[in-house]
């Protein structure tokens, strides 16, 4: 079952920390069709969140086609987004470590990691999608 957290100083609302948790978890493979989420009153007591936020995300969760709430029962994930197999994603995982742990070893910071990471998919998603001639 996912645990939800909220992080203060991000900017992100609430409501859509606990959406991305939910959406990263299925593209992850960590939560698959059937699985129920946590209930608005555990979520509540978890994380001290208003429970009004908790419905507003799976509202929204709902909206998307993602999860279904069963009323009495609880809110039940519809659909998987994940594109690759658990073994494959595992495999990916342990090269992201390996590299991780050599840009920590030449000096690199956790935001000069990031700000590298994400300005390389960006050129990648920017080469892939520019037609050769």
């Amino acid at each position: 079952m996912i645990e939800f957290h909220l992080e203060k100083r991000t900017g992100v609302a609430p409501y859509m920390q606990l959406v991305q948790q939910v959406r990263q978890a299925l593209r992850l493979g960590l939560l698959q069709p059937g699985d129920q989420l946590p209930t608005v009153r555990e979520v509540v007591s978890q994380i001290a969140i208003n429970p009004n936020t908790v419905f507003k995300a799976y509202r929204e969760l709902e909206h998307e086609g993602l999860v279904e709430s069963r009323p009495g029962l609880g809110t039940f994930v519809l659909k998987s987004l994940a594109r690759s197999s658990p073994a494959e994603q595992e495999a990916l995982r342990e090269d992201l470590i390996q590299w991780l742990r050599r840009a920590f070893a030449v000096g690199l910071d956790t935001e000069s990691i990031a700000a590298l990471f994400s300005n390389t998919l960006h050129l990648l998603q920017k080469e892939e999608s520019t037609p050769t001639t």
